[in-house]
This record gives structure tokens, C-alpha cells and sequence, in this order.
């Protein structure tokens, strides 16, 4: 999630991968983060998310190429991102699987983003 941060803290390394924007709006990027492939979303109101690139479904690494939409759970509207390959749905914030398209759930994992300076850096996988 996009949060101001102190990116000197030694608790967390951040990497920068890119400006927020060569990140278009609604639309996934792939950024390889410590040797491990990050799905980058962009949403409309700059706030940048990151979860895995490898789609838990189908074992291919597409989850930046997926839909980015929403859905409203418990009242409150949750950016969500369905994959390319057998369109299960999940949470942007948390990696929940939410909708599993006939399959036992699967969740994606997360990590910390922060845009400074116009830089997004993704920190440390949740």
C-alpha cells in the first residue's frame, strides 16, 4: 500500500523499481524484487499496491496482465485484481482470494509500497 514511510528505517528494504509514472492507471506492471516477480497495480487514486506475480492457480506468472476492478465487501469498496488465466478474483490490499472460481481458495502474497518523491519502492514481502 502507498504510505508516507521512512524509508531509512533498517526494518525494512525498500527497492525502488520505477516511477509512479511509468505505472499506468487500472493497470498491472511486473517488477522483479529481490529475485522475485511483484505484480504493481496503480490505482486511480495513485495509490500503488503489489502482490505476487505467480498466479497460485494456474502456476504461470500473469497477475500484473489481470483485471483491476472492485467489489464491495461489508459495506466497503475493496480494489480487487482477477487473474488472466481462470479469473479468480482477490483482494489488492490483503491478497485474499475472494472469489475462487470453483476452487479452494488460494491467496496472493503482499508487499509494502511506498511512493517517494514520485519513486515507488516496494519493501518487504507481508
Amino acid at each position: 500500500m502507498t504510505a508516507p514511510a521512512d524509508l531509512a528505517a533498517a526494518t525494512v528494504r525498500w527497492t525502488a523499481v520505477c516511477t509512479l509514472d511509468d505505472l499506468a492507471p487500472e493497470r498491472g506492471a511486473a517488477a522483479l524484487v529481490d529475485s522475485e516477480q511483484v505484480a504493481l497495480v496503480r490505482l486511480l487514486d495513485d495509490r500503488v499496491l503489489a502482490v505476487q506475480q505467480l498466479d497460485p492457480f494456474s502456476g504461470a506468472h500473469v497477475m500484473s496482465r489481470g483485471i483491476v476492478g472492485s467489489r464491495s465487501i461489508d459495506g466497503a469498496d475493496v480494489p480487487t485484481l482477477t487473474s488472466p488465466m481462470y479469473k479468480q478474483v482477490f483482494d489488492l490490499q490483503t491478497g485474499r482470494c475472494l472469489d475462487g472460481a470453483g476452487k479452494a481458495p488460494l491467496d496472493l502474497r503482499t508487499w509494502q509500497v511506498v511512493v517517494t518523491d514520485g519513486v515507488v519502492h516496494v519493501g518487504g514481502a507481508r
